[in-house]
């Protein structure tokens, strides 16, 4: 916990940008989570550093999220600094295929920004509802592509603020993973290497993809996305829904009827709905075909 001298120093060095106790809820696409003792949203990237800086040098817990697409937050809130990486940090810019974007933009915007100026690879990023930065971390991917495909390089800040180059090849690229997951580095700025394509072939392909999301994924209702990693050569949807658990609920947290991987929040879910729905699948999944569901969203907070 903060004092109230450490915030009132905090909210000196970064004015208008610092909350207390923020609600989480209002941050994440499944509308769940407590408050976190402060929350900060930095208006640029020099803000960012003087945040990151001063939070390391009074060794308090510090966490990054961007869109909060792909987490759950627990009942109590957070305890520390929450940072979110929005729209200051969200400029967008094309150089002939090559597209460069700060962590705060939203994949949606990157992926018109690109169809607009011919520039393919980014189709599959249609209607992800994440950021780029977050989207490089957990390597999100969709309809055969992912990050790993296109990133060339990102600029990440380190805690004490300072500004570093990683290459691709150093991020470690996986199944909705890469290093930077857990670590202590955040994303600033992300390059990615398209190829030239007809803007109107991009765009059908992207009409294409975001009319097969909204016939096969409930978005009429919070969630976030996909809860489980699809097992190696499995689905995670199918498995799930042989096992029985499709439109299974706990309080308002619901296991999808329209696709079995998504949890949905019908109205007043808890992190503790959600948790509980989570375990009772992953035990049936595995009562019923041996195999352990590992999640793909990230959990944060204390119960």
């Amino acid at each position: 916990m903060i004092s109230p001298a450490g915030y009132k120093e905090l909210n000196a060095l970064l004015p208008g940008q610092v909350k207390v106790f923020e609600p989480m809820a209002r941050h994440t696409t499944w509308r769940i989570g407590g408050p976190a003792d402060i929350f900060v949203e930095p208006a640029g990237v020099k803000e960012l550093a003087r945040l990151v800086s001063w939070v390391h040098h009074r060794g308090l817990p510090l966490y990054f999220i961007g869109n909060g697409s792909n987490l759950l937050v627990k009942d109590s809130g957070i305890r520390g600094v929450v940072v979110k990486i929005g729209r200051a940090l969200g400029r967008v810019q094309v150089c002939e295929t090559t597209i460069t974007a700060g962590a705060g933009a939203m994949l949606g915007v990157l992926a018109t920004t690109a169809q607009k100026n011919g520039v393919g690879g980014l189709e599959f990023a249609t209607g992800i509802p994440g950021t780029a930065g977050g989207a490089v971390v957990m390597n999100a991917g969709a309809n055969g592509s992912s990050m790993a495909d296109l990133v060339r390089e990102v600029l990440v800040m380190n805690p004490s603020g300072d500004l570093e180059r990683k290459k691709a090849h150093e991020l470690n690229f996986g199944y909705r993973t890469s290093n930077l997951l857990g670590g202590s580095l955040v994303v600033v700025e992300v390059t990615c290497q398209g190829i030239s394509r007809d803007p109107q072939r991009i765009r059908a392909d992207m009409e294409e993809y975001l009319a097969r999301r909204q016939a096969t994924q409930p978005l009429s209702y919070p969630s976030a996305g996909s809860v489980f990693k699809n097992p190696p050569g499995k689905s995670a949807g199918w498995l799930i829904e042989q096992a029985g658990c499709k439109g299974m609920r706990q309080g308002d947290a619901q296991v999808s009827t329209v696709h079995a991987n998504f949890i949905v929040n019908l109205g007043r879910a808890t992190a503790r709905d959600v948790q509980a729905l989570i375990h009772r699948v992953q035990q049936l999944v595995y009562e019923r075909f041996g195999i352990s569901l590992a999640l793909e969203v990230q959990v944060l907070g204390e119960d």
